[in-house]
């Protein structure tokens, strides 16, 4: 902590803060501009440190003071008040102050402001939007969604960021996402996706993959740059926001029109380094959008390639998913792209892998290439049948030991191969 922090916490230590609170309250009531200014900024001040009972109690008092003042300077400090109470409570004062009729106001003095009052007022707004979906829909039973969308319109560069991230939170209820299709505004939401915070960004894509699932908003958003964009938050997020990216992209990816511009784009290798990470989710979520850009052979010889390199490594989990995608594949008619990569070997030496659920999942890729007198060739140059029939004996899974039994029918209707 630096000197001034801690000067700031030791300053603090011993308030009486329901006598501070009183003195507050007694101030605003005395109609003396002048003090309800220092009183206001102090209150500001000290909104990180205050009991969150006592900033609660403290909302309609600011309230209070926004309704009977016309002061420039009072409605900017109060406003940023009420903005700095916001972010405290984990949302729970944000619930607060969105109840406290402070939203109404908010939206009836936007599109009357410019400068520093403006981009205040913005940043209270945007603070208040983030938590939760009642305060949103508060927002866009008040207009709030055409208050956003005609100060977009005509907004310079300076508070376009905070209307975005306002976008982002509100396009996610259902009925703004219906007037977002029929306003044409998608673009928008795709520029969302792109410009703010990492949080907003994220809310943006989340908002896109469910605008995707529309077929005539999927080829909106798709022609307003909405696969480069997701790629860039697939590349540049944290975890979470590839994942939340990461879906989006299935959905809109999902329809087969679109699946070389997706590919073009990138993707590939980005799904692939979902394998890798921490969160379940992420992994379906690749195996899912790989199979899917699997449609395309030209895509199928990337993502084996890409896949071969995970086999080849040491996480179990990210191996695991590989071989998941390799299983379905090869039931996808693509075992022979699969054949002429090195995949078949390194799965072979994978049929011994410590990991029981790569045992399982490689064991059902080889008992799947079974079915195909090619890929029983190939398999056996690469020493399955030995494996299989010791496989036919783990102990760990009996999962394993089926697909052991189902790959070795196979080849016993192949005596030629066998020997």
């Amino acid at each position: 902590m630096d000197l001034s922090k801690l000067e700031r916490s030791q300053s603090v230590i011993g308030i009486d803060w329901e006598e501070a609170l009183h003195r507050y309250e007694n101030v605003i009531a005395c109609g003396d501009e002048d003090l309800q200014l220092r009183a206001t900024i102090k209150l500001a001040r000290l909104a990180n440190h205050a009991p969150e009972n006592i900033l609660a109690r403290g909302i309609p008092v600011l309230m209070k003071l926004l309704g009977s003042s016309v002061s420039y300077s009072i409605m900017s400090i109060t406003i940023f008040c009420l903005k700095r109470i916001t972010r405290q409570g984990e949302g729970k004062l944000a619930v607060i102050v969105g109840q406290s009729g402070a939203i109404p106001y908010l939206l009836k003095l936007l599109p009357n402001t410019d400068g520093h009052l403006q981009k205040v007022t913005l940043k209270c707004l945007r603070d208040i939007v983030m938590f939760g979906n009642g305060n949103r829909f508060i927002v866009a039973k008040n207009g709030g969604l055409e208050v956003v969308l005609n100060m977009l319109d005509a907004s310079p560069d300076g508070p376009r960021r905070f209307l975005l991230e306002i976008f982002s939170a509100l396009a996610l209820l259902r009925e703004v996402r219906r007037h977002i299709i029929s306003l044409g505004s998608l673009r928008l939401l795709v520029e969302a996706a792109r410009c703010g915070s990492m949080v907003s960004r994220t809310r943006a894509a989340q908002a896109i993959g469910l605008l995707g699932l529309v077929k005539r908003a999927r080829r909106m958003l798709v022609d307003s740059g909405a696969v480069r964009v997701l790629i860039g938050l697939l590349r540049d997020g944290d975890f979470s926001t590839k994942v939340v990216a990461g879906n989006a992209f299935g959905v809109i990816s999902s329809h087969v029109g679109y699946i070389e511009r997706v590919a073009q784009a990138g993707a590939i290798p980005l799904f692939v380094d979902l394998f890798e990470g921490p969160e379940p989710m992420g992994k379906e979520i690749a195996e899912d959008v790989l199979c899917i850009l699997a449609f395309s052979e030209e895509n199928t010889v990337t993502i084996i390639e890409h896949l071969v390199r995970i086999l080849r490594g040491n996480n179990g989990q990210a191996k695991a998913a590989a071989a998941n995608v390799l299983w379905y594949l090869s039931s996808y008619k693509r075992s022979v792209v699969i054949r002429n990569s090195s995949a078949i070997p390194v799965m072979v030496e994978l049929l011994r892998d410590d990991n029981v659920d790569v045992r399982v999942k490689v064991s059902g890729a080889v008992s799947q290439f079974s079915y195909y007198e090619a890929d029983r060739v190939a398999l056996a140059r690469a020493g399955a049948i030995p494996v299989l029939i010791d496989l036919l004996q783990d102990e760990e899974s009996e999962e394993v030991r089926d697909n052991a039994a189902k790959a070795l029918v196979g080849f016993s209707e192949d005596l030629s191969t066998a020997r």
